[in-house]
């Protein structure tokens, strides 16, 4: 078994214009003071990370390293969750994705996808040079439109997609291996991969490439009505990131899974601060410990009820206070001896 690390934050959520929220030192300062122990580190947010700078220089991702530690704090992973969205795109989604990308790519997906994957690949180089094991992204989708099966999907579409998906990772996944750094899927929602069969038709299409990993976040599973304790029965071997996000789903006469358009603070299922909602998290924290997940425990706060505020600075303690240290040794042991083979089998009448 294995103590999980943390609490840690993912900045995204909490970049604004003002300070403290504008700088790096800014939020470091700001999420150590709330006793964050860690920071995931948007690679979007360019004034936080040059990823082209640091994919460069050694002595770049130094000083990055050395200013984050200065406030008592680690980085445990870099995010590519926008520019990883980027890598598949279904065309009736390049309107609303572009936005993600700078505007010398606009309007034309190959040269948008070349883009995405050359940014993935140089966090992947900015992981090894910051000493980073594990990295957290999106897969992108070129099969979401056709999740639910109306019109009837034709044979063979799915098999076609995971191919073409897995092709463009493929060159990615192969850096990453060479740096020794795993990328970690975020399953969510408007991703091809978005549960463990997604992510098994994925991996064997990879030929169950050894970097293929998961990003852990419970609040899409409880969205989709999915076993999440369960789920860590299945891939706790390939848990290698985890998001601590909290989520409720309350069906109604009206609504359910795909909650009729509605606004988020509408819909049956929502994110919730942490604690608000129904995650277990006790459950949760107890077998990714038992099976001793290697992984930091990062809050990503999403919530359309409380404000951002509260939620980090509620955010650490509840991390903490779940965080379970493991047993070096078995509860009993003081009621056991020493024993020896001719002793083992007098026991056994043997």
């Amino acid at each position: 078994m294995k103590t999980l690390k943390g609490p840690a934050i993912f900045l995204a959520q909490f970049i604004d214009n003002e300070p403290p929220f504008d700088s790096l030192d800014g939020l470091c300062q700001w999420a150590a003071g709330l006793g964050y122990k860690g920071i995931q580190i948007p690679t979007w947010e360019s004034h936080l990370i040059d990823i082209d700078k640091a994919s460069e220089s050694q002595t770049y991702c130094d000083e990055l390293m050395g200013k984050v530690h200065s406030y008592g704090l680690e980085i445990t992973e870099l995010s590519t969750h926008l520019q990883g969205q980027l890598v598949a795109v279904h065309p009736a989604y390049n309107v609303l994705f572009d936005s993600f990308a700078p505007k010398a790519v606009r309007n034309n997906p190959k040269a948008r996808t070349a883009w995405a994957i050359d940014v993935v690949m140089k966090s992947g180089t900015v992981s090894k040079r910051l000493g980073l094991k594990s990295h957290a992204t999106f897969s992108g989708a070129l099969l979401w439109p056709t999740i639910y099966p109306w019109p009837q999907r034709p044979a063979g579409l799915v098999a076609v997609g995971f191919k073409e998906l897995a092709d463009r990772w493929m060159p990615i996944l192969n850096h990453f291996d060479e740096q020794g750094v795993d990328i970690c899927y975020e399953l969510h929602p408007g991703e091809d991969l978005h549960d463990g069969i997604s992510f098994e038709r994925f991996l064997e299409a990879t030929g169950n490439h050894n970097r293929v990993n998961i990003l852990y976040d419970p609040s899409h599973f409880v969205l989709q009505q999915l076993d999440y304790l369960t789920f860590i029965d299945y891939y706790h071997d390939r848990i290698k990131a985890f998001h601590v996000k909290d989520a409720e789903f309350n069906p109604s006469g009206k609504q359910g899974v795909y909650g009729g358009y509605a606004d988020w603070k509408d819909r049956a299922g929502r994110f919730r601060s942490l604690g608000d909602g129904q995650t277990d998290f006790k459950g949760i924290f107890s077998k990714l410990t038992q099976y001793g997940c290697d992984v930091w425990a990062v809050m990503e706060w999403e919530c359309c009820i409380k404000s951002s505020k509260q939620g980090a600075e509620e955010g650490a303690p509840f991390i903490k206070k779940h965080i379970i240290e493991a047993a070096e040794r078995s509860f009993d042991d003081f009621a056991g001896g020493e024993t020896d083979q001719e002793t083992l089998k007098n026991i056994l009448g043997i």
